[in-house]
């Protein structure tokens, strides 16, 4: 598990992938922080790994990234972390289009090509 405070290359991100589920790899979003943590088996690992580094749980949204299909397509916005009812989110989606909009910025800060 590491988590991502400069960038990281979008080839390591495919490694990361051929070395856990194949062709996706589970990640955390901090978008208070604009942190990203990478490379468990559960989104929840990345949680606490974050929580622990000072984030807060509220800020914090699970998306799987995909580093072998086209940009547009590269984040999954699924997690069992993400179901929030007290926040408006009752799904493992992310409901609110400005949190989505603000994950997709913080992963293409984050994840270069």
């Amino acid at each position: 598990m590491i988590i991502v405070t400069a960038s990281i290359p979008l080839a390591e991100i495919q490694i990361m992938a051929d070395h856990s589920f194949g062709d996706m790899v589970k990640a955390v979003v901090d978008i208070q922080r604009d942190l990203v943590a990478l490379d468990a088996e559960l989104h929840a690992d990345l949680e606490a790994l974050l929580i622990e580094d000072g984030s807060k749980q509220e800020h914090i949204w699970g998306i799987n990234l995909y580093p072998a299909l086209p940009s547009q397509d590269l984040v999954e916005f699924d997690s069992l972390i993400n179901i929030r009812p007290r926040q408006g989110n009752p799904s493992r989606g992310v409901e609110d289009e400005s949190i989505r909009r603000k994950i997709l910025d913080i992963v293409a800060k984050r994840i270069k090509p």
